[in-house]
């Protein structure tokens, strides 16, 4: 394999036809060679970087956008929490207000009870349809009974005091015999219902 020598030779006219040039001419030969080899430097060194910073610049500024994004949630997330099992609490404690249907007969036997108790005569005890509501069920039961006005208040205090909610509505109240009264009402409790793909 052949050697390739490397000589100024080849270059000895070119340097001598500068060597003729004034001293203006050759700075300004020597300026735009200089300038030339700095734009090159520049265009194919320093520019690439300086577009590559550009862009790690604005995906820093995102990245940092989203990560005080993400600290402002992390710093709610204690308070989030203390909210939800607080919720939770409060939920647990409706439900338990709300009868599971096995428990539907027992809170009617209950309701039955307390106006037995409270000395009324049950004249009528009928429970009705199930009205759907959005998460629960109303169960409504049409009640008649006669007695004093104060066993029918007491009636109605017990059934209050139940530790299921059950509402009284649309009570009507007529005069009968011996100084008794017979009322017609509603007597409305609620199911709780689980929705479904919850």
């Amino acid at each position: 394999m052949k050697k390739v020598k490397l000589s100024l030779d080849a270059l000895a006219p070119f340097f001598e036809k500068v060597e003729k040039l004034s001293t203006v001419q050759r700075i300004l030969i020597y300026a735009g060679t200089f300038l030339v080899l700095i734009g090159a430097v520049v265009w194919f060194l320093y520019m690439p970087k300086w577009d590559m910073k550009s862009e790690l610049q604005a995906e820093f500024e995102t990245l940092e956008t989203q990560l005080m994004t993400a600290r402002t949630k992390a710093a709610k997330l204690p308070k989030l929490r203390a909210q939800m099992k607080a919720e939770q609490a409060k939920f647990a404690l409706a439900s338990k207000a709300l009868p599971e249907r096995r428990e539907i007969p027992s809170l009617l036997t209950s309701i039955s009870q307390s106006g037995g108790d409270a000395g009324l005569e049950f004249q009528l005890f009928q429970p009705g349809g199930e009205v759907n509501r959005e998460f629960y069920v109303e169960i409504p039961v049409s009640v008649k009974v006669q007695g004093g006005y104060h066993s029918t208040a007491e009636f109605f205090d017990r059934v209050a005091a139940l530790s299921r909610i059950v509402t009284i509505k649309n009570i009507s109240m007529t005069p009968g015999e011996n100084s008794e009264i017979s009322t017609s009402c509603s007597a409305v409790t609620y199911k709780f219902v689980e929705q479904k793909g919850s």
